[in-house]
């Protein structure tokens, strides 16, 4: 698994991510549990709300604040690629509301948008417990 295609970036915020081989040594980690060989470009897109919710208005015609958005550009069945865009602001504030570490709610969203990437789903009940179920398992999984 090639490190150097976890990408990390921000757009119309301030963020600078901590510990960045750590945390891409966790997401390779994850990807190749979950049973993929290879890793494409995988682009980490830190954000604002408003620069979200464009997104998501623009490209899924969602008129709703959301934590992440996940783009698959995957083109081959083994290897993960896509990008993922996580509002900062959102994260905070749902942090604030689940009782949780700012650090752990951002790793929970960025491990979330990886688990798309792999196939999960969160749309129906039975969906979102099992990703949920994965979040808590490749969390707890971190060394760092």
């Amino acid at each position: 698994m090639a490190l150097k295609d976890i990408l990390f970036f921000s757009e119309d915020v301030e963020f600078i991510v901590k510990e960045k081989q750590k945390l891409r040594e966790w997401i390779a980690g994850t990807i190749k549990l979950e049973g993929f060989k290879r890793i494409g470009e995988l682009n980490f897109i830190f954000c604002s709300d408003a620069y979200l919710l464009e997104i998501n208005k623009q490209y899924l015609n969602h008129d709703t604040y959301t934590d992440i958005v996940t783009f698959d550009s995957s083109e081959e069945e083994d290897v993960i690629a896509g990008d993922i865009f996580i509002s900062v602001e959102r994260t905070a504030e749902n942090a604030s509301k689940f009782s949780v570490s700012t650090r752990d709610e951002l790793h929970r969203v960025i491990i979330h948008g990886v688990l798309h990437l792999c196939g999960y789903h969160d749309k129906k009940k039975e969906d979102k417990e099992l990703m949920t179920q994965k979040e808590n398992e490749h969390l707890q999984k971190r060394s760092f």
